[in-house]
């Protein structure tokens, strides 16, 4: 009896699936699927994935079947026959919509039972094929992270499913830089170990390729520091780019498909230098273009230095617009030549970066048909985003946008903490200021940059896919597909609570050193680690920044014991190493300041217990430096069995922020942990403001139309955006009568329009005071903005006993407020806003 009672319930659940859904997998046969036979090369890659990632799913790969018995029917519509397109037609898939779109895929169910994929082109069909893998379970980093699919004895679809997506960006893609430390020395040594020193080869590629194209990216610019090998000098490296339908381009120093770091021999060439040398300069470009015509490229016009410097030969502004305008002009009769006679067919871009952009504007003529490629910072704040004249280039424009970058006023190559508010912010503004035909973004390596990598490439996918308001949502669904549901909404406060510390003061930056100073006065032209501006201020914010830090360590130990097996090595590198890397950075820093600041032999109240208080310090530093050591070792040899040994260092560039503390006494690790072991537990350390009122700029009391919170971005995680005119209005009561400084403070963003970037304040509707915080590229100011994710000005104001209100006022565009506070002690040195956001 028991045994027909299990029987009838297992037919009733198969009838309940199969009354609402469409079953692509059945639990005892492979899933099957039908496609061209002329179809392009990358739907072949895609069906390759696709097939080993049912055999992650299922325990069996996917194969081709007949058109009549196959449950998934894939087309090309490109290379489709009339006939397969009236077929499709009588199916309703809308073929006219999907033809009209570059890169465009449908995915729909039908009456017969089946799963219709529909590509307007190759990446089309390839990107609905691997939507199926995302639908089945599979992530996009499935190899990079080693995050295994969840197995299904069952795999369906709604019967009335659809969804038809295409690119809301043209080129969508990647520039691999920096690479020393981390994917190069991991591909020559560990993944492709035999290769040439310094090569990243062709399997290192593919799964580059891969991956971008799971993300639905179509664009990469290779690596190409000083001990790469170029990615022309390594055989098959295009070819696998083609096969998995990858554009490539190069970057803003390397025109016409040439990596002049690795290419260019000045012993047999000459001088890089257009003025004296420019036959051998012209030769040196026609070559490449004579061996790459023929693929999918992307083409950077314009002259640079050999790296990242300027051109070589030209002194005034004068004669770098003139020389540069006669490169530019060459290059173009070149492209003609070889390339393509309608040169204004040939898809190329032009990067105005760093001292390029005053060229372009003192005159430079780029002509119309070229994408110009905006460029942030190099610390993720958008500089410019149109001409002077906002003309609408037949071109186009794009972004070249930093996840990582080398140089001043501090490098950060070794975590990406990025805040997702940041990136969704100035991307947002960027496709909205129709920078939409190419988007680039500057990564050393894909793994440490995971969740912010596809949250660009999302964007670039569909701009309407993440608002303001559901940034924090996006971050929860992506660390619930990662780690399950259970796991996954636990994370989400703790790495938002990651991303604000690491807003405060990434942890690459809490050295407070500098980078790229005089060599005659600096050693290596840094600066050496010194005190941070963390204070005792407000209850002892530094001690509160720790005890965050704590927090978040000890939740992601905890919620590690619920992550599956199969999921603990994706869990080490998306998760556990970056929140524990920059909590022990932290406590090396800060407990090191503090360690010194017993050593000052000051006679004062702590005489009689500073040198157990400066024990302690100083071995809570030192072990944080050895555990930054251990969890290191732990990714390059045993996570995933050492797959990825080289690939992490604890040190990029050998920078002084990575060294050991900066001790008064260096106890021995024995010492250090039974000194750790025997101290109290540490109180907590509340908010306490004295002599000041402080808020988050999130909570006005009203604000004009116009105005938005941005989720995870500022100090506050939720800085408010105000348009041209737009004004934020609070209301607070001062105990005193008194002179007092009002501090203000954004985010430290550019005026895109090359005018001005100002705010206004107003005590209870008084005239309004003005400031600008448009800094000079590279100032000393500038550097102290974006290091600290902040830039603070400065009003001073007199205040009267009573209830007030205060209105901030944005007089340009691009303004993002993000805590105000009004100060008593008119000359406090502190470094957190006492706001709700760090309670």
């Amino acid at each position: 009896m028991k045994r027909l009672l299990l029987a009838t319930a297992l037919i009733i659940s198969s009838l309940t699936i199969m009354a609402g859904d469409i079953i692509w997998y059945d639990g005892h046969h492979p899933v099957t699927y039908t496609v061209q036979k002329k179809c392009k090369l990358v739907v072949r890659t895609a069906l390759d994935m696709f097939s080993d990632d049912m055999k992650d799913v299922t325990g069996m790969k996917a194969i081709q079947s007949s058109p009549t018995t196959a449950k998934i029917q894939i087309t090309q519509l490109d290379i489709a026959s009339n006939s397969t397109k009236e077929r499709l037609k009588s199916m309703n898939v809308p073929v006219d919509e999907i033809t009209s779109k570059t890169e465009c895929f449908d995915i729909r169910t039908n009456k017969s039972g089946t799963i219709l994929i529909t590509g307007s082109d190759g990446r089309g069909a390839a990107y609905g094929i691997l939507e199926l893998s995302r639908m089945a379970g599979v992530s996009p980093w499935t190899w990079w992270a080693d995050s295994k699919p969840q197995h299904k004895d069952i795999l369906t679809i709604n019967d009335d499913f659809k969804t038809t997506q295409s690119p809301s960006v043209k080129y969508r893609g990647i520039f691999i830089n920096d690479e020393d430390w981390s994917l190069r020395a991991w591909s020559w040594k560990k993944y492709e170990k035999g290769n040439a020193t310094g090569c990243i080869g062709t399997k290192t590629y593919k799964q580059i390729f891969k991956l971008l194209l799971r993300l639905r990216a179509n664009t990469m610019w290779p690596a190409m520091h000083s001990g790469t090998v170029p990615f022309y000098f390594v055989n098959g490296n295009k070819e696998t780019a083609d096969s998995c339908g990858i554009i490539i381009g190069t970057s803003h120093c390397e025109p016409l498909m040439r990596n002049n770091v690795g290419e260019w021999d000045v012993t047999k060439r000459g001088n890089f230098n257009y003025v004296t040398n420019g036959k051998n300069v012209r030769d040196y470009w026609a070559e490449r273009l004579k061996d790459v015509a023929r693929y999918d490229n992307l083409y950077t016009i314009g002259m640079r230095g050999i790296h990242d410097g300027s051109m070589e030969g030209v002194k005034t502004m004068q004669e770098k617009t003139i020389w540069l305008q006669k490169a530019i002009d060459d290059q173009r009769e070149l492209l003609k030549k070889y390339v393509n006679k309608d040169v204004t067919s040939i898809p190329q871009v032009f990067v105005p970066y760093k001292e390029v952009l005053q060229i372009m504007e003192n005159g430079l003529k780029v002509p119309e048909d070229v994408t110009l490629l905006w460029c942030d910072d190099n610390y993720g704040y958008m500089t410019r985003l149109k001409e002077k004249n906002e003309q609408q280039r037949s071109g186009g424009a794009g972004v070249y946008y930093h996840m990582s970058y080398w140089g001043r006023p501090h490098d950060y190559l070794w975590l990406c903490t990025t805040q997702p508010g940041l990136v969704y912010s100035e991307m947002k503004q960027a496709y909205d200021n129709n920078a939409r035909k190419e988007w680039i973004v500057n990564i050393h390596n894909p793994k440490p940059a995971a969740y912010q990598l596809e949250l660009f490439m999302d964007m670039a996918w569909n701009i309407n896919s993440i608002t303001p308001s559901t940034i924090n949502n996006h971050l929860g669904n992506w660390l619930i597909r990662e780690f399950g549901e259970n796991a996954g909404k636990k994370l989400l406060p703790v790495m938002l609570e990651y991303y604000r510390l690491c807003g405060i003061r990434k942890p690459e930056h809490m050295g407070w050193t500098q980078v790229e100073l005089d060599k005659a006065t600096n050693v290596r032209g840094m600066s050496w680690m010194k005190d941070t501006e963390f204070s005792n201020e407000f209850g002892g914010e530094m001690d509160r920044y720790l005890e965050h830090y704590a927090d978040i360590k000890k939740a992601i130990e905890d919620i590690k014991g619920t992550i599956a097996k199969e999921k603990r090595d994706a869990y080490f590198s998306h998760i556990e190493y970056g929140v524990c890397a920059s909590a022990d950075m932290a406590t090396k820093m800060l407990e090191a300041q503090r360690a010194r600041s017993f050593a000052t032999g000051q006679v004062n109240a702590t005489l009689w217990s500073r040198d157990s208080a400066m024990t302690l310090a100083s071995a809570k530093s030192i072990e944080a430096y050895h555990d930054i050591q251990n969890i290191t070792d732990y990714y390059n040899n045993k996570m995933a069995g050492g797959k990825w040994k080289y690939s992490m260092t604890s040190m990029p560039r050998d920078l002084f922020a990575f060294y050991p503390p900066m001790l008064p006494i260096m106890p021995s690790d024995s010492i250090a942990r039974e000194t750790i072991r025997e101290s109290e537990v540490a109180k907590t350390h509340a908010i306490k403001i004295n002599d000041a009122i402080a808020m988050d700029a999130c909570q006005y009391s009203s604000a004009t139309t116009g105005a938005y919170t941005i989720q995870a971005l500022g100090h506050s995680m939720n800085a408010v955006a105000l348009p041209k005119e737009g004004c934020l209005e609070y209301e607070f009561d001062s105990d005193r009568d008194a002179d007092a400084m009002l501090r203000v403070a954004v985010i430290p963003t550019h005026p895109n329009d090359d005018g001005d970037i100002r705010i206004a304040i107003s005590i209870d509707g008084k005239d309004y005071a003005m400031k600008s915080y448009n800094e000079v590229d590279r100032s000393e100011q500038w550097k102290l903005n974006v290091l600290r994710g902040q830039a603070v000005l400065l009003f001073p104001i007199n205040i009267s006993k009573g209830h007030h209100s205060l209105s901030i006022k944005a007089i340009d565009n691009h303004v993002e407020v993000d805590q105000w506070m009004i100060d008593f002690i008119k000359d406090r040195h502190f470094y957190v806003f006492p706001t709700q956001s760090d309670n």
